[in-house]
């Protein structure tokens, strides 16, 4: 998942109150919830030493949300008596409204309620050209339009030697809009970062316009059943068939990329012959690596005891320890404790590690149970511990 977006909370210091709010009442007695809600949550804020403007802050707020089923839920950071983030949520928090006064933001619990499927690139594609638009977390916008050649377009069903030629033509005018698209696919895929690719509209010419993309690109696109380029009155089935296939991609791509993670992980795990390792787990491992900047991708499991266990954090992402006496070695003189999660999460953030949940994976078949252990685990940049390789100025290993 990707979560530069947090960079505004991470760049500011505490102490920060965190929200996790249900938007999704549509009764008749929502307004009343609503606000009960929202009083609730600036109790649990004032029991656990918020200050008054941070708590009216988040309450008018959270009072001035919408509410529909569509929109089921939002998270608050807020700090000096100012909201400083809140975005959306794809699931309600389960059991009410939660609500945190720390240090650090809380941030982990967006790793479940937050749309994490990767961003889709669909692609409306007829014959003269196609329509973009980007799906992800953020909803959907328009991406941009491709327009190709529109003469010749059609076939006549006449045989004779000019017509032929006529008919060639109108290949070559295919041809070329479908090379034409499968390029600017991929020149928009680089610009947007999208992940994955549908492709819906005329069938031939998505075929057509699959066969001539990159093949680093065309392993995570698929040709949609649903869904034409301009869409009639009467496409609305097709149009929500297009919408679950378009879902059905991102999941999928979001399954097979933890999947990949977790294995890698299991690999990483065994030393090699000079006892290095490409992962690490457990909290004081994982600190060391904050620390040094050695995190490529952290692993989250939802449910793992370590995810709350206490670390010392500075101002800075990589000040952390797991004691507090470490803490002068590294330039904080007045160091708070905070949770192993919110701590890592944040040092993964500020060096542009990706963070991935394993929890969607617990149930699969074959799956190891307890990995990581204790819940928190790492990918690392490069190979680490033992002896240092020749060649290289090599480093200490965890403690």
């Amino acid at each position: 998942m990707e979560l530069g977006f947090l960079s505004p909370i991470f760049d500011r210091p505490g102490p920060w109150a965190s929200v996790y709010f249900d938007t999704s009442w549509t009764t008749e007695d929502a307004a009343a919830r609503h606000e009960l809600a929202a009083r609730e949550v600036h109790d649990l804020l004032k029991s656990q030493g918020a200050d008054e403007r941070t708590r009216k802050a988040v309450y008018d707020a959270l009072l001035a949300l919408p509410r529909s089923s569509a929109s089921p839920g939002r998270a608050l950071f807020a700090t000096a008596g100012e909201v400083v983030l809140d975005p959306a949520l794809a699931r309600a928090p389960s059991g009410g409204p939660h609500a945190t006064w720390g240090p650090l933001p809380h941030t982990t619990p967006l790793l479940e309620l937050m749309d994490t499927a990767p961003t889709c690139l669909l692609a409306r594609i007829d014959r003269t050209g196609a329509d973009l638009e980007l799906r992800g977390s953020f909803g959907r916008r328009e991406a941009g339009q491709i327009q190709g050649e529109d003469w010749p377009l059609h076939r006549t069903p006449n045989a004779d030697w000019s017509e032929r030629r006529f008919q060639n033509s109108v290949e070559n005018t295919w041809e070329h809009n479908a090379a034409l698209i499968a390029e600017s696919l991929r020149t928009r895929q680089a610009e947007t970062g999208a992940e994955v690719l549908v492709l819906a509209g005329d069938t031939r010419e998505c075929h057509a316009v699959h066969d001539r993309l990159a093949p680093e690109f065309r392993g995570t696109a698929i040709i949609a059943e649903h869904g034409v380029r301009a869409p009639g009155r009467n496409a609305a089935a097709g149009e929500e068939k297009l919408e679950k296939e378009v879902e059905a991609a991102r999941a999928s791509y979001a399954h097979r990329r933890i999947a990949e993670a977790m294995e890698r992980f299991q690999a990483g795990r065994v030393p090699t012959d000079d006892g290095r390792v490409g992962a690490a787990e457990g909290v004081p491992a994982l600190v060391d690596a904050a620390r040094e900047h050695r995190i490529s991708a952290l692993l989250v499991r939802p449910d793992g005891p370590d995810l709350h266990r206490e670390v010392w954090v500075g101002d800075e992402p990589d000040q952390v320890a797991v004691r507090r006496t470490d803490m002068q070695y590294l330039g904080e003189t007045r160091p708070v404790s905070a949770r192993a999660d919110d701590a890592l999460l944040r040092s993964a953030v500020a060096t542009g590690a990706e963070v991935i949940s394993v929890g969607p994976l617990a149930e699969e078949p074959g799956t190891p149970e307890g990995l990581p252990v204790g819940g928190l685990g790492a990918l690392l940049r490069w190979p680490y511990g033992g002896p240092p390789a020749e060649g290289s100025t090599g480093g200490s290993a965890p403690s």
